[in-house]
C-alpha cells in the first residue's frame, strides 16, 4: 500500500509535469473513454451550431413569405394561399403551420370556424418538431458527466489492480497514468456539460420566443379569414354530364 509520502510524492511530481504536458497530451491521459467525451463534444458543437442557424426569425418566418400570404389571404384566395403554402420552395415554419390548419378547414364541414383550433394543434406539433432538434444536444449534456465517471471508475480501478499485483510498495509512477485517467475524464466530461447545458436552455428559449413572435404574425394572416367571411368547405360537385340525344332525336 502507499504511504502519505508517497502520496504527497506522486502529486507533486504530477504538478511539476503539469506544466510541461500539452493539451493533447492531457486529452490522451483520459484513453478510450476520454476519447468517446471528445467525440461528443465535436456532435455537440455540430448540433449547437445547426440550431443557432436554423432558428432565426428569417428562416421560420420569411419576410417575403410574410408579404406574400398577407397578399393571398387579403384577396381571400384561400387556394392560392394553401398552394403556396405547401410548395416545397416556401417550407418554413409558418407555412407548415398556416398550410396544415388551411387545408383541414377546408375539409372540415364547419370551415374557418374551427381555424383557430386547428392553427393552435397543428402549431403544438411544429413547435414540438423544433424541440426535438435540441433533444441530441441534451442527450450529450446528460450522458458527457457519466462518461466521466465511468473514466473516473475505471481510473481507480487500474490503480488498485495495479497495487495489488506490485510486490511491495507501489511506485509513484507506476501509478501515475491510472489516477491521470481518472481525472481527466472527470475534467472531460464537465467541460462538455457544462457549454452543453448551457446551450440546450439557450436554444430552448430561443424556440419559445421565436414561434411567439410567429404565432402573432399567424394570428394577423388568419384575421383576414375571420374577419372577411371566407367560407371553405370540399370542394363542389361536378355537374352530371347528359347523354347524347339518339341519332334521328329532335334536338332542343
Amino acid at each position: 500500500m502507499m504511504s502519505p509520502g508517497d502520496l504527497s510524492t506522486l502529486v507533486l511530481a504530477q504538478a511539476s509535469d503539469g506544466a510541461s504536458k500539452s493539451l493533447l497530451e492531457y486529452i490522451a491521459a483520459g484513453r478510450e473513454v476520454g476519447l468517446v467525451i471528445i467525440l461528443l463534444s465535436l456532435a455537440a458543437v455540430g448540433m449547437i451550431v445547426a440550431q443557432l442557424l436554423r432558428l432565426r426569425r428569417s428562416r421560420l418566418a420569411p419576410p417575403e413569405t410574410v408579404e406574400r400570404l398577407h397578399e393571398l389571404l387579403r384577396a381571400n384566395q384561400v387556394g392560392a394561399a394553401i398552394e403556396f403554402c405547401t410548395d416545397v420552395e416556401n417550407d418554413s415554419f409558418l407555412t407548415r403551420v398556416l398550410g396544415s390548419a388551411l387545408i383541414r378547414c377546408s375539409r372540415s364541414p364547419f370551415g374557418f370556424l374551427e381555424l383557430k383550433s386547428a392553427l393552435e394543434e397543428v402549431g403544438q406539433a411544429q413547435v414540438a418538431r423544433l424541440y426535438r432538434m435540441t433533444d441530441g444536444i441534451g442527450l450529450i449534456a446528460s450522458v458527457a458527466p457519466m462518461l466521466g465517471l465511468l473514466g473516473t471508475v475505471v481510473g481507480m480501478v487500474s490503480a488498485f489492480d495495479t497495487i495489488a499485483l506490485t510486490e511491495g510498495p507501489a511506485r509513484p509512477d507506476q501509478l501515475g497514468g491510472s489516477i491521470s485517467q481518472a481525472l481527466v475524464t472527470t475534467v472531460l466530461g464537465l467541460i462538455v456539460a457544462i457549454p452543453c447545458t448551457a446551450a440546450f436552455t439557450y436554444l430552448r428559449n430561443r424556440i419559445d420566443t421565436l414561434t411567439s413572435e410567429v404565432g402573432e404574425t399567424i394570428e394577423e394572416l388568419a384575421a383576414y379569414l375571420e374577419s372577411g367571411g371566407a367560407q371553405a368547405g370540399p370542394p363542389p360537385a361536378p355537374r352530371p354530364v347528359r347523354p347524347p340525344p339518339p341519332a334521328g332525336a329532335p334536338q332542343a
